[in-house]
């Protein structure tokens, strides 16, 4: 990790700290993701097979998994881990639970009443990655508020492993939140498979889940496409930027760097500090530790991508945070809720130093499939109005439309939309 001095960085030098690495969206990437979405929506399971013996190393007859691999699953798992999964389900039930909304009718005008109400999106597609890492906390941060918006269908993807089957834990997770449409198939392949339909696989109306440049770019990819679907967000390789000054411990700051670097290689991890002698003490103790982690390698790429960022005052880190916007950042510093305040871009904030981004990663309640690459400027995290779409409904009394009569007609008229106009006056000439 490279250190940098705010004060001493080009407008220039400044910009390039704020950009994530583009190779991450590499023309390349694009080119055989767009080949691979092109030929599933035209070929659908022949082409899937081709794609899971190319990519997952692996020859798949159905790509559905069997009720009897949920119920093998379940004994390959152990109680200590299946009681884990089940506390961290029941507080992420708890959290979006409370997010529910009721329909606020307002009374505009005297007979004119409006309102909204969210109706569920009746068919979503789940993707869970499963390459380098099984994560089974994915599976309950994408259903749980599925669940809570009441989608009809939940369709859920995540690669296979070279004996053919998932990840137990991934099976094991999905059986706690009720999901039975489990398919074995993953990466850009998945994505389109959900988006466009296959015989085997079902087209979805929005697609979930967070993933590698790969799933990135076909999520991209297929939410363009008029026959494709809708996506949640840009959810690409994880991120953290921290904001600690002096008062912070060198060694958390340093394994809270780690642990978002051991994602993936395109992982990015960012020390914003107030204090150089912190910044000094975190290297130290991060090249100390790297080798002990089986990950390193992982760890070691990430890291290259990463650096440290000097800045002469605590609001000169926050006002950089909200200029990087990152998809996990870590306030660790005194009087962190005072700062917490100022926050106004980011995917989750993780406030003072007994709060990890592991919490929110899997327990806290909170959800961890967030914006990244500096999306959360103007989106936010996986919600259950994520699952949901908003109607809008009106109803009018004959003496609230007299009220509007002369306005609506003047406006339709003045717009050159005589039909408009004469909806309204028909309805006072014809009942």
């Amino acid at each position: 990790m490279k250190i940098y001095f705010e004060n001493k960085l080009s407008n220039y030098e400044r910009l390039k700290l704020l950009k994530r690495s583009s190779e991450i969206y590499d023309s390349d990437t694009r080119k055989l993701v767009e080949k691979i979405c092109r030929d599933i929506k035209k070929k659908g399971d022949n082409a899937l097979r081709k794609y899971c013996r190319k990519y997952d190393k692996v020859e798949l007859n159905e790509f559905r998994v069997a009720r009897l691999e949920i119920e093998e699953a379940k004994e390959k798992v152990s109680k200590e881990l299946r009681e884990a999964l089940n506390l961290a389900a029941s507080n992420i039930m708890k959290f979006h639970e409370a997010q529910i909304t009721k329909a606020n009718h307002v009374t505009t005008m005297e007979g004119v009443e409006c309102w909204r109400e969210p109706r569920p999106i009746e068919c979503v597609g789940l993707y869970v990655p499963a390459g380098s890492a099984s994560l089974p906390s994915t599976v309950l941060m994408l259903a749980i508020p599925a669940k809570v918006a009441g989608c009809k269908r939940i369709v859920l993807c995540s690669p296979p492993k070279k004996n053919g089957k998932l990840d137990p834990l991934i099976l094991v997770s999905a059986d706690i939140v009720g999901i039975s449409e489990i398919y074995k198939v993953g990466g850009a392949q998945a994505i389109a498979g959900m988006a466009y339909g296959t015989e085997s696989i079902p087209k979805v109306d929005k697609i979930f889940g967070p993933g590698n440049r790969y799933v990135t770019s076909a999520k991209q990819f297929v939410s363009m496409d008029p026959d494709g679907a809708a996506i949640d967000l840009p959810a690409g390789p994880s991120e953290v930027l921290i904001i600690a000054d002096e008062t912070a411990s060198s060694d958390i700051v340093a394994y809270d760097l780690i642990s978002q670097a051991e994602h993936d290689i395109d992982a990015q991890a960012v020390l914003v500090t107030s204090c150089e002698s912190l910044a000094k003490q975190v290297l130290e103790k991060i090249q100390s530790v790297i080798n002990t982690f089986p990950r390193r390698d992982i760890i070691k790429s990430a890291l290259k991508n990463s650096f440290i960022l000097i800045t002469d005052s605590i609001e000169q880190a926050i006002k950089f945070a909200n200029e990087y916007a990152p998809e996990h950042l870590i306030i660790n510093v005194k009087e962190a809720d005072r700062f917490a305040e100022a926050i106004n871009n980011a995917g989750s904030v993780f406030i003072g130093s007994y709060s990890p981004v592991t919490a929110g990663d899997y327990a806290s309640g909170t959800n961890h499939t967030l914006p990244t690459a500096g999306s959360a400027k103007w989106t936010g995290g996986v919600s259950v109005e994520s699952y949901t779409k908003y109607i809008t409904f009106q109803r009018l009394t004959k003496e609230g439309l007299t009220g509007l009569k002369s306005v609506l007609i003047d406006l339709a008229r003045a717009e050159g939309l005589d039909a408009h106009a004469q909806a309204v006056i028909s309805r006072f000439l014809y009942q």
